[in-house]
């Protein structure tokens, strides 16, 4: 079930940065990072954020997170994060599926690894259109896709 999370409340923000802790330890390991910024994100960061959070749970435990950042040229989708458990199960396709049915924005970006190639497999299929590749700072190669809709 999808679900609107209070990330301003303390134990909803854990929850939250323990699923991004896991996932995104994965995707360091697949991009070969050394230094990977999203690892270092503190709970403070989640509970002060002004993006919007949107879950993805089974029983009460909650499997994964979609971060949306809004602004008035685009809905930027900041992260998406699942589980390592519950990887390829299409879990992430009903959040961005969710995200596309409740903000109608014109554009939606998002932004990945270049050898996260899993994460381009959910996105490509989806409408999302690769518009750049480059590197950041910590030496990643990024992708940036973007959804224009009518």
């Amino acid at each position: 079930m999808i679900i609107t999370l209070n990330h301003t409340a303390e134990i909803v923000a854990k929850e939250i940065r323990a699923v991004f802790q896991a996932s995104y330890a994965v995707e360091a390991k697949l991009l070969k990072a050394v230094d990977f910024p999203p690892l270092k994100r503190e709970l403070n960061a989640f509970i002060t954020s002004a993006n919007h959070f949107y879950g993805y749970e089974i029983g009460g435990k909650l499997l994964a997170v979609l971060e949306l950042k809004q602004n008035s040229e685009a809905n930027h989708i900041q992260s998406l994060v699942v589980l390592p458990a519950y990887f390829r199960r299409g879990i992430g396709r009903e959040l961005i599926k969710h995200v596309l049915q409740h903000h109608d924005d014109t554009l939606v970006t998002v932004e990945t690894g270049l050898a996260n190639m899993p994460a381009t497999a959910l996105y490509e299929p989806l409408g999302f259109v690769k518009i750049k590749e480059y590197d950041t700072d910590h030496g990643i190669r990024k992708v940036a896709f973007e959804l224009k809709r009518s």
